[in-house]
């Protein structure tokens, strides 16, 4: 069995002094803090993206800070990010422009986390590097144990006016790979800043909620935008037989 915590959307201001990059570093915090907390392991703590605000070095600072933890710590970029500055502060490696796409080892599964920013865009798309890699990966990965594959941008509608123009398309693509590869159980995400369930090409999509802010439904009749609600993340358990299970829970202050 496999349990990993999920956020995303954490936007690390370079100013973490002033009002929305301090209560955004705090947010962070109190969903870290939570974690660390935990009596039990994890076997990943997953952050789906727009980890810095700007995309800028000192942000990136921050957001290694804040991140800190006793738990594996794995991330991938969003459309806030910027690929030279996150591979070189977050990664240790040379500040290079290409898609940031990594495979990590679990014990119990693969976890393979892609690269769906556009430089310079708001939108995703995975491009022919990206799904060559992860189909070679899910090619020469354990094929005895399942996979997870995740992303910044969902590659579906939400039916969120905010978010829908902004996801991630050209998804057909990504359909024709995960179809090669039966071992994929679900595609965790981001960029919506809203816990949300969908499916693509027969699959879960399971959009982990955002911690900066929400993004609010027409029907609650409120600003596209909100930060009077709690930070939120999930907790995913794969079991033994490759079926996910998602939990939501909002991270309240003590």
């Amino acid at each position: 069995m496999v349990t990993i915590a999920q956020f995303s959307d954490i936007h690390i201001g370079q100013d973490h002094e002033g009002d929305f990059g301090a209560r955004a570093y705090r947010r962070a915090e109190q969903v870290m803090a939570y974690l660390n907390a935990l009596p039990g392991p994890l076997d990943a703590v997953l952050v789906t993206g727009d980890l810095a605000d700007h995309g800028l070095s000192a942000e990136y600072e921050q957001v290694a800070k804040v991140l800190a933890s006793r738990h594996p710590v794995l991330t991938c970029p969003g459309n806030h990010d910027r690929r030279e500055a996150y591979r070189e502060v977050l990664l240790g490696e040379a500040p290079t422009a290409g898609p940031v796409n990594r495979r990590h080892e679990l014990p119990g599964a693969d976890l393979l986390m892609l690269d769906s920013s556009i430089p310079g865009r708001d939108d995703g798309l995975l491009d022919d590097e990206t799904l060559a890699w992860l189909d070679a990966r899910l090619a020469d990965g354990r094929q005895e144990l399942p996979a997870l594959v995740a992303f910044h941008h969902p590659p579906a509608e939400l039916h969120l006016p905010y978010v829908d123009p902004i996801r991630q398309f050209g998804e057909e693509r990504l359909t024709e790979v995960l179809a090669r590869h039966p071992r994929v159980a679900a595609l965790l995400c981001g960029h919506a800043h809203t816990g949300a369930a969908t499916t693509l090409a027969g699959l879960p999509v399971l959009v982990a909620p955002g911690v900066v802010s929400t993004v609010s439904l027409a029907c609650e009749g409120t600003a596209d935008v909100t930060f009077d609600q709690p930070p939120m993340l999930v907790l995913h358990v794969l079991d033994d037989a490759g079926r996910l299970t998602t939990h939501f829970r909002a991270v309240v202050p003590a």
